[in-house]
């Protein structure tokens, strides 16, 4: 088995009560990353195959990876020339076609090389980022994946997975039951899983909102919250009642000092990136229009530290209530 390799590279951090930025990954991206690379390295551990080699801008988040054995390596070019599959999660598109380049100016023979991108980026940065390594001689697999950090904990992610056929197959007993439940073949078109991530995100973002309001209306009604949490877990599902659950509990707006389950400036860059493919297409998307204005005012008021869920904050605000319910950092204050 091929040495493999894990990166996540978000930007630089900065402050944390920051009302205005565009680094559109200070928070949650090392959630989902070390949860994945955890399992990856205990799979690897059980068949006594080389230990996970892993990279990430603040190397000590991976301290639990080398705590199970995987080796840690700061040089990104270095990880490449150890690894012949390399995973990486990162934040956004420029931060992959970085480390592409990266890799490709490294001077590292890329030949039969295997990259795998578990993120969220356009289907044109796919296309780009197959043709620069098809050109080293390596191959490019768009993964991307569906679900939360409490599901990447479990090993139960979906993946949907695009490109060639060959390295496919190589890279898919390393998914099956290690870190995901199941995998979407997108076939070898690598844009069609990143399209279908996309379109996926559509329905995740437009059930954030509808949840939201959902029990804006259940506060204000008298109803309460606890009948429509149990009501939306039993009817509609376990996302929608995780989803809920993050809005109860406060999740959707923490403590400065933890990190939301998915960072509020990743989702609306997904969002972007959807609005501007159904522009394309003549597409309208009405509810992810209003999810999208209703994250962008969240962050304008309550900053970076914040979750995907927290339209539910200014949802709350639209009712004449606070943002912040008693469980979210402010308490309700």
């Amino acid at each position: 088995m091929s040495r493999i390799g894990w990166v996540s590279l978000p930007p630089e951090q900065t402050n944390p009560n920051s009302q205005h930025t565009n680094d559109l990954n200070q928070y949650g991206l090392g959630s989902m990353g070390l949860a994945m690379a955890t399992n990856l390295q205990r799979h690897l551990a059980t068949k006594r195959a080389l230990n996970l080699v892993y990279s990430n801008r603040t190397m000590a988040r991976g301290d639990t990876l080398k705590r199970l054995g995987a080796v840690p390596e700061p040089s990104f070019p270095s990880l490449v020339a150890q690894c012949g599959i390399i995973f990486t999660m990162i934040s956004n598109d420029t931060v992959l076609s970085n480390l592409i380049t990266t890799a490709v100016e490294s001077g590292h023979s890329l030949k039969d090389k295997i990259f795998v991108d578990c993120s969220t980026v356009h289907p044109q940065t796919v296309g780009l980022t197959v043709c620069k390594l098809k050109e080293k001689q390596a191959s490019f697999l768009a993964a991307p994946v569906f679900g939360g950090n409490p599901i990447a904990v479990d090993g139960k992610l979906v993946f949907a997975i695009g490109g060639p056929r060959s390295a496919a197959e190589v890279v898919k007993p390393l998914i099956q039951d290690v870190m995901g439940r199941k995998i979407i073949d997108c076939g070898e078109d690598a844009t069609k899983s990143s399209l279908l991530k996309i379109a996926g995100n559509i329905v995740t973002v437009n059930l954030m909102e509808a949840v939201g309001e959902a029990q804006v209306f259940a506060e204000r009604t008298g109803l309460g919250t606890g009948p429509m949490e149990e009501l939306i877990g039993e009817a509609f599902g376990a996302v929608a009642g995780g989803y809920s659950k993050r809005l109860t509990t406060g999740a959707y707006a923490p403590s400065l000092d933890s990190r939301p389950g998915f960072g509020v400036s990743l989702a609306i860059k997904d969002a972007n990136h959807a609005l501007a493919i159904a522009n394309e297409h003549n597409v309208r998307l009405p509810g992810l229009q209003v999810a999208r204005e209703n994250m962008m005012a969240a962050r304008e008021y309550a900053g970076e530290c914040l979750d995907s869920s927290s339209m539910y904050g200014v949802l709350r605000q639209q009712a004449g209530l606070e943002f912040w319910n008693e469980k979210s950092r402010k308490g309700g204050r």
